[in-house]
């Protein structure tokens, strides 16, 4: 984009919206054919036809290609040193995946200076935006002491607005047998130095990590400090994590692999959303979470990379989409729409993930004349162009 006042993107052969009330076809993906977009100051301005549309002052055309809204990725842990591929490689091999392994990336990282944390993890959002990522919410978790967790936020807040506190990923090896002490320094002395760098508080409860009640102690102690809540659950077993990120109000419960109906009642009558990350099962070689169980119960659904160097190595939203159709039973729009509109609706935003007037001009052209491409193509590079904020 040029500076111009106004830019009107056009010859859109297929615009998803995602604003069944828009001026598109009223399905979910509010799709607009022979479309365009006007944006101003990084803002959309008009949304319809081609043939419709306002002046600009500067204009660029998309010769008939699809255009979707950003990909919105509520769930990543990109602040890290080292990498986990030997565990890969051993998972591949047989051995079953367990919440442990956290505890060697978090050597690494506290070794890693705040140079090289902040170059790996800028290279990765420079990945996940060449891939049509405009907004990613990025944890810390990889320091477990007061320092190395502040010292992480930072990091991510350098790269995102969508920051969250994970000090209560696992017990810090030092607590090895002393959980509750390391509770008490979370809610304590980590909670008071991390959550002015944050926006969110996260917990692993799961098996191998952190209690339901220790679970709730932390979550409520962010709430306290004016954190919005998330949560890790039922990502290797069934348990109580879902139902009390529900009673808790929590804005986003991530996994969800393992549910019980239990469970997906609660989703379906609540606005927490139910995050599933297919990256995880594709490289942990669990079940896959049944998308389409939470989909037929009402749930809200949304797609996320959860990418970090242990269980889910990808910065792809398209791949996440493509095995989100081909292994967890949704349809092209749904996985599109979740990866979008339901990762801004975990995110508690309603500025992003759809191309609607006033939102923000993250918008992504695809090298295809349809969305169906993002599934019915897997691995290839459909991404073209992105624009966020209205910027090329």
């Amino acid at each position: 984009m040029t500076g111009a006042a106004t830019h009107l993107i056009t010859n859109i052969g297929q615009l998803v919206t995602n604003d069944p009330t828009g001026p598109g076809d009223g399905s979910p993906l509010g799709i607009v054919t022979d479309a365009a977009v006007l944006v101003n100051d990084g803002r959309i301005a008009w949304v319809g036809r081609a043939s419709d549309a306002p002046a600009a002052d500067d204009a660029t055309s998309v010769d008939g290609a699809a255009m979707i809204p950003g990909f919105v990725d509520s769930h990543s842990h990109i602040v890290f040193g080292g990498d986990r591929a030997a565990e890969f490689e051993a998972r591949m091999s047989g051995t079953p995946y367990s919440a442990g392994g956290i505890r060697s990336t978090v050597g690494a990282t506290r070794a890693a200076s705040d140079a090289v944390l902040i170059e790996r993890a800028a290279a990765l959002v420079a990945e996940m935006r060449a891939q049509g990522t405009t907004t990613v919410e990025i944890k810390s978790g990889y320091g477990l002491t007061v320092d190395d967790e502040r010292r992480l936020l930072m990091v991510a807040g350098e790269l995102t607005d969508e920051v969250t506190f994970l000090g209560a990923h696992v017990v810090a090896s030092e607590f090895e047998n002393n959980a509750e002490g390391y509770v008490d320094l979370v809610v304590g002395d980590m909670l008071d130095a991390c959550a002015p760098l944050a926006r969110w508080i996260d917990v692993f409860c799961e098996t191998g990590a952190f209690t339901p009640e220790q679970s709730r102690r932390i979550l409520t102690a962010g709430a306290s400090m004016g954190l919005g809540i998330r949560m890790h659950a039922s990502q290797l077993g069934e348990g109580p994590g879902v139902r009390l990120a529900v009673e808790l109000g929590a804005a986003s419960v991530d996994h969800c692999t393992y549910l019980t109906d239990d469970d997906v009642a609660a989703l379906a009558g609540s606005n927490t959303v139910a995050t599933l990350l297919p990256g995880v099962e594709f490289s942990t070689r669990h079940p896959y979470p049944n998308a389409r169980r939470l989909l037929d119960a009402g749930a809200t659904v949304a797609i996320a990379s959860d990418c970090n160097p242990g269980s889910s190595f990808t910065s792809s939203m398209p791949f996440c989409i493509a095995v989100a159709v081909r292994d967890m039973r949704m349809t092209p729009a749904e996985a599109l729409w979740s990866a979008t509109a339901g990762g801004a609706a975990a995110l508690r935003r309603d500025d992003i993930g759809r191309i609607t007037v006033g939102g923000r001009a993250d918008l992504v052209e695809l090298a295809a004349p349809s969305y169906l491409h993002l599934a019915y193509r897997p691995g290839v590079p459909l991404v073209r162009r992105v624009w966020k904020d209205g910027i090329l």
